[in-house]
């Protein structure tokens, strides 16, 4: 395959430098190969594997974390965050999800936004508390003001994700597009 025909208003020299591109890619080098290896499934597999584990630990610290700090109420907050994953998982799985062993970032992502939604949502509780209000208007009083910081939150997310998407396609990064929707989705 070193023939060719190349048609179009080229001069002969712009000819031979489209060539020569097409031959050896965007500059005009030679490609020595200096080695060649084959990686088998299996380092997919154990990539796959330590993220996971990685990402049980951070998980299990993280609901460590608000058992000490929050104590009783880290309890419900751990259940609900048990639950909230766990239907995800469950959503991103059915035939029409998107879930593949590689991606399964999005879920400790998910976690993650939900655990800070608990935090400022426990942070203005005990702010309440202090200031001397029963634990049931605490309880509401630390919904209703942390909502503001979690809307904005959420809705900065949204737009960084609508930009991400539509340059990630821009430059040709389809990985990009992807952790956009990824992380809207969460």
């Amino acid at each position: 395959m070193d023939g060719g025909l190349i048609t179009g208003n080229f001069t002969h020299d712009d000819a031979k430098i489209l060539a020569a591109q097409l031959k050896y890619g965007a500059l005009p080098v030679p490609l020595d190969i200096i080695a060649f290896d084959t990686i088998g499934p299996s380092l997919g597999k154990i990539s796959v594997d330590r993220s996971v584990r990685a990402g049980i630990i951070g998980v299990v610290t993280v609901m460590t974390f608000m058992l000490i700090y929050y104590r009783a109420a880290g309890i419900p907050a751990d259940l609900a965050l048990l639950l909230f994953a766990a239907v995800n998982f469950a959503l991103f799985k059915t035939p029409s999800g998107h879930a593949q062993p590689p991606g399964y970032h999005w879920l400790f992502d998910l976690i993650g936004t939900a655990v800070d939604g608990n935090i400022l949502i426990f942070e203005r509780m005990k702010e309440e508390l202090r200031a001397g209000r029963t634990m049931d208007r605490a309880i509401e009083a630390g919904f209703e003001r942390a909502w503001t910081s979690i809307r904005d939150s959420n809705i900065s997310t949204i737009i960084i994700c609508i930009i991400l998407y539509f340059f990630g396609n821009a430059f040709g990064a389809s990985a990009v597009q992807g952790f956009a929707v990824t992380l809207a989705w969460v």
